[in-house]
């Protein structure tokens, strides 16, 4: 199963851009024709967090979201299995670099929105970069994705305490952090938010270490162009921290970040993942 896996990524990696996403948006309409279990997961997240869309719009959106799902299914051998000058090779335009340049330590805020691979690929081709990330369950399967991921200066640190005193070096050595904050991190290092309206499980780190370290955060996305023409990097600063302090407060305005970018282009963002798992049953 691995080597079958390992050749279908492979193939991936060696087509065209826009014959890859071509195929990828035929694997997302597989998802969307069969009932499969990840229509049923987007089916449940777009009907929560777009209430205001009328039924056949809510279709239209899943469908699309299911063939970015499928794209970003096939450029993961795109990503993986070329070296990160190849991948900049496919950034069209680069919006905000500027804000790298900075006397304070620099976060980047990265949401799970069009293809967030290859934004700490192209970047550390400037300067180190550390991702944190969320262990797999399966020994194997981590160690082979850590080797495609933590490549020249682009550097990995898990999700425990282990990961965040490395997170923590690195942002005293001013070299780039990046946090994926819109997963469901568990109870620990976790506050119930409103994400969309509804609560959401959503890490605390990311807001805790900008505010310790007073550092810049830069919401960071690289959205992808259609027919295979690419992806633009974007850079923007944005503002989680309170004027109360609260962390609550805080967490609530990281979310309204993410939210912002989402409602950009919503079928660009990862909704086949349980965002809300914690409060509501996804198997209904």
């Amino acid at each position: 199963m691995k080597l079958m896996i390992e050749f279908v990524l492979k193939f991936f990696a060696i087509i065209p851009l826009r014959l890859n996403h071509f195929i990828g948006s035929l694997i997302g309409r597989y998802l969307y024709l069969t009932q499969s279990d990840s229509k049923k997961v987007v089916s449940k997240n777009i009907e929560l967090c777009f209430p205001s869309l009328s039924c056949s719009e809510q279709q239209q959106l899943i469908k699309k979201s299911l063939i970015e799902t499928g794209k970003g299914l096939s450029e993961s051998g795109f990503i993986w299995f070329n070296s990160f000058e190849n991948n900049a090779k496919y950034i069209t335009k680069i919006t905000g670099m500027e804000h790298l340049e900075s006397n304070k330590p620099v976060i980047l805020l990265v949401p799970h929105f069009g293809c967030w691979e290859i934004t700490g690929r192209v970047l550390s081709l400037s300067k180190p970069v550390i991702f944190l990330y969320k262990p797999l369950r399966s020994k194997k399967q981590e160690a082979y994705l850590i080797s495609k991921r933590q490549q020249g200066d682009l550097s990995m640190a898990t999700a425990d305490k282990k990961g965040v005193i490395k997170l923590q070096r690195a942002i005293k050595n001013k070299d780039l952090i990046g946090i994926l904050p819109d997963q469901d991190p568990g109870e620990e290092g976790s506050l119930l938010t409103p994400f969309f309206n509804h609560n959401a499980r959503t890490m605390t780190l990311l807001v805790k270490l900008a505010r310790k370290n007073n550092a810049k955060v830069l919401l960071t996305w690289a959205k992808r162009l259609p027919y295979g023409g690419g992806f633009e990097l974007n850079l923007m600063p944005v503002n989680i921290l309170s004027d109360s302090g609260a962390i609550e407060d805080d967490i609530v305005l990281m979310n309204k970040v993410i939210e912002n970018l989402v409602t950009t282009q919503p079928e660009q963002y990862l909704w086949n993942y349980k965002r809300f798992k914690s409060v509501i049953d996804y198997s209904s």
